[in-house]
């Protein structure tokens, strides 16, 4: 399954530096401790969670990536550890630690609370987005009256402990296997690598954490710090997969939202085959617009015809399943990898030319500018180092969503695939090879259902028209389980909220503040 990641995290990894520069000396916030929970209702057993003091201090230290050393720099970001229980089911037992970094209100005379977020993944750190984005924000309206809360999930970057599968070597490894052949022999092949793939994440990570990674388990984590940072409702911003957090939020702790931003919908009643196959026809969609936007140019690495963009790409990419080129630094650019960087390009019209670039120097033998973006969604450092965005997500897809099981319905879902993006299909049959969640060592933990809510004030959720990654209708159909408004956005890009668009923001802006949403069937375009 295609990792859901959200375009802002995509801006964080090409240009994280930019978003936040450091602030003076004067203006750094100095370490201190702060007890604010109790705050509204504590589930039974955990008073000792709910009431915890956090201990805010310089950021840096909670860096686990190059990107996040330039931006957690910044001296009005502080960040703490929360402890939370492994297993709520044996609050008494092992905790581990969820890492936060907040922004704190510039204007705390007229502070509304916390406006805690999540850019999506699973797997993407909400430390390095919230700091990415905290410099554009600080003295907006959102800025002056929240204080913005990134959190890594459990499992996820500086939370500990992290999920980890793979070594750096072994990542770099695997992203050059192509698993291409689908004869019965390559499909055992394949699924040996799987199953060995899931026992390295249960020797390396734990099996007792594996269990404990799920939506399930934020859900119940992000109420603690609800609570510990003294909010009694939740302020709640969720991006992609975080509208799966917000959605479960939502139906597990009704009574305790104020305010829910819910920007590119995953529907948690469709089932992962179904999720699979509209987000392949939704990548295509984003494919055939690139493929336009691209024909129009005077140069197009894949002609000025878009009917034909599908075969240009194909005839230029099926190659590398046999013959990798090469990408300098002694590495080369697979098949997988220059699917992977179309994929990521395809989140945001922002990163067209470059994807279009890539595609004209792989048209001349070199596949350097694929393999940069191929990096950067894998979340592979110029220094070989990866962030465990990757492992993350294997972990929490594995435990949320339904396993495929059955070869032949592996086989038809493969197909299946293949026909909503034909663009990514590689020339050999559907392969019946099932992932690694086949061989997860722990059971699933999620439910594939609409949310049954009762209680919940008034949610916004945001779907663009030509969202790759979680489709328009998914939006719609979110929307209607919560009982909430939706905004619709049409343009061709994940999420958009806090993204430069006036009318999505100023709109999201006026809910989050006043709680007034916008008029029923308000629609917003590009600038």
């Amino acid at each position: 399954m295609t990792r859901l990641l959200t375009v802002l995290s995509v801006l964080v990894a090409l240009g994280a530096a930019a978003c936040s520069a450091p602030t003076h000396d004067a203006e750094m916030l100095q370490p201190h401790t702060e007890s604010r929970g109790p705050a509204g209702p504590v589930p039974p057993g955990l008073e000792r969670f709910y009431s915890q003091p956090l201990s805010w201090g310089p950021c840096e230290p909670y860096a686990t990536t190059d990107s996040d050393r330039q931006v957690f720099r910044d001296g009005g970001l502080e960040c703490a550890r929360l402890e939370v229980p492994l297993d709520y089911a044996q609050p008494q037992g092992r905790t581990i630690t969820i890492g936060v970094l907040r922004s704190p209100a510039k204007d705390p005379a007229r502070r509304i609370g916390s406006l805690l977020m999540n850019p999506g993944g699973p797997g993407a750190s909400g430390m390095s987005t919230a700091a990415s984005l905290a410099g554009s924000i600080a003295y907006t309206e959102l800025g002056e009256r929240f204080d913005f809360v990134g959190f890594d999930p459990r499992g996820v970057g500086a939370s500990q402990p992290a999920v980890r599968c793979l070594t750096d070597q072994e990542r770099d490894a695997e992203r050059l296997d192509n698993d291409a052949d689908t004869s019965p022999a390559g499909v055992a092949q394949t699924e040996q690598e799987e199953r060995a793939y899931a026992a390295k994440c249960a020797e390396r990570t734990g099996v007792d954490v594996l269990a404990n990674v799920g939506t399930r388990e934020v859900v119940r984590d992000m109420d603690v710090l609800r609570s510990v940072l003294g909010d009694q409702k939740l302020n709640y911003l969720g991006y992609s997969y975080g509208t799966r957090i917000g959605s479960e939020y939502a139906e597990t702790f009704p009574g305790n939202v104020r305010a829910m931003v819910l920007d590119g919908a995953i529907d948690p009643g469709q089932s992962t085959v179904d999720q699979l196959v509209a987000q392949g026809a939704g990548f295509q969609r984003a494919f055939n617009d690139f493929a336009a936007w691209c024909a129009a140019r005077q140069q197009c690495a894949l002609g000025h015809d878009p009917k034909a963009a599908v075969a240009a790409y194909q005839q230029l990419t099926r190659p590398l399943i046999q013959h990798p080129v090469r990408a300098g630094d002694g590495r080369v650019l697979s098949y997988p990898d220059a699917t992977m960087a179309t994929i990521q390009a395809l989140y945001t019209p922002s990163l067209w030319e470059q994807l279009d670039n890539g595609l004209t120097e792989l048209r001349q033998g070199s596949g350097r500018v694929l393999l940069a973006l191929a990096d950067s969604y894998f979340g592979r450092g110029a220094n070989g180092r990866y962030a465990n965005t990757t492992d993350a997500f294997d972990a929490v897809h594995c435990v949320d969503d339904q396993r495929v099981l059955d070869p032949e319905q592996v086989r038809d879902a493969d197909r299946r695939y293949r026909q909503a993006a034909p663009f990514l299909d590689d020339g050999n049959p559907p392969s019946a090879a099932r992932d690694m969640c086949a061989f997860w060592p722990v059971p699933v933990t999620g439910e594939a259902e609409q949310p049954q809510v009762t209680g919940l004030p008034p949610t916004l959720v945001i779907s663009t028209t030509g969202d790759p990654a979680t489709p328009y209708q998914a939006g719609v159909e979110l929307a209607k389980a919560l009982h909430g408004r939706l905004l619709t956005f049409e343009g061709t890009q994940h999420t958009v909220f806090l993204q430069g668009n006036s009318c999505v923001d100023d709109k999201t802006t006026r809910y989050l503040v006043d709680l007034t949403l916008p008029a029923e069937g308000t629609r917003c375009t590009q600038d």
